[in-house]
């Protein structure tokens, strides 16, 4: 079975007229696929209203319990059932999840070691056996960034972090391709400079742009999650521009293609 992973962001998911190119892409995408998704700014956002303002440590939001209480709210409830909403009118018949729904993503509080995350959940566990039953009834899953720990309690989890966990759960038994959705056209040399796109970064190239600082903050748990699906078998991972998901399928180069193997390029 051919299955595509397909993670976006908030910086999709906050603007109506991208997040509805980027469903209509989708809709058109072929064979098996899962969106997943996350809402930072738009949680942010609320969250500010409310007076609980974000706190981020590269990259990763410190989640306290009123955050959780936010960040369930428009992760789970607004974003996620607009997504399917709008699936539903593209005929997608998808069908809006967290982890907790059918047990499909455990995970377990993150320790404490240098950093206090709150209720921020690891992921230990993916349902593949509910996914493939998914896929058989014709269902599109759209999971969004909480997760359980089968205890009751509700975390909130990396959604780059549950894109790729999906994709190396499924690629035991599976070819699976990751795509990370941005709004980027790729990893850029210079963030302010669209032509600057790194097309290919393998592990040597890797380490080198973390220790030039052209890679960091946020970047680097998306590249970490990358490599690491790499690493347990995941076909191909791509990260890029949502309006470029269509080319990227066709093996144009429209974004940064994540490559595992080292070897000198010189």
């Amino acid at each position: 079975m051919k299955i595509s992973i397909i993670k976006i962001g908030g910086n999709v998911i906050d603007y109506p007229e991208k997040l509805d190119e980027f469903l209509a892409l989708f809709a058109k995408f072929p064979g098996h696929k899962i969106i997943v998704h996350g809402g930072g700014v738009m949680a942010s956002r609320f969250g500010e209203s409310l007076g609980v303002m974000p706190e981020m440590v590269d990259g990763r939001r410190i989640t306290d319990k009123d955050t959780l209480d936010i960040v369930t709210m428009v992760y789970a409830g607004l974003i996620n059932k607009n997504v399917v909403a709008k699936l539903q009118a593209l005929h997608v018949n998808a069908i809006g999840m967290t982890g907790a729904d059918g047990n499909i993503i455990r995970s377990i509080k993150r320790p404490v070691k240098d950093i206090d995350y709150g209720f921020v959940g690891d992921i230990q566990e993916v349902n593949t056996d509910l996914i493939k039953h998914l896929f058989q009834s014709n269902l599109v899953p759209v999971l969004n960034a909480i997760t359980h720990d089968q205890n009751g309690q509700l975390l909130n989890t990396n959604a780059d972090s549950i894109a790729s966990a999906l994709a190396t759960s499924l690629a035991k038994e599976h070819h699976v391709n990751l795509y990370f959705c941005f709004n980027k056209s790729g990893v850029l040399i210079d963030e302010k400079n669209e032509s600057s796109i790194i097309p290919l970064i393998n592990e040597d190239i890797y380490e080198e742009l973390k220790k030039e600082n052209v890679i960091h903050s946020g970047m680097i748990p998306k590249l970490d999650n990358a490599f690491a699906a790499l690493q347990k078998g995941v076909h191909h991972v791509w990260i890029g521009k949502a309006e470029n998901l269509l080319l990227a399928t066709k093996g144009k180069l429209s974004g940064t293609i994540i490559e595992r193997h080292r070897y000198d390029l010189y």
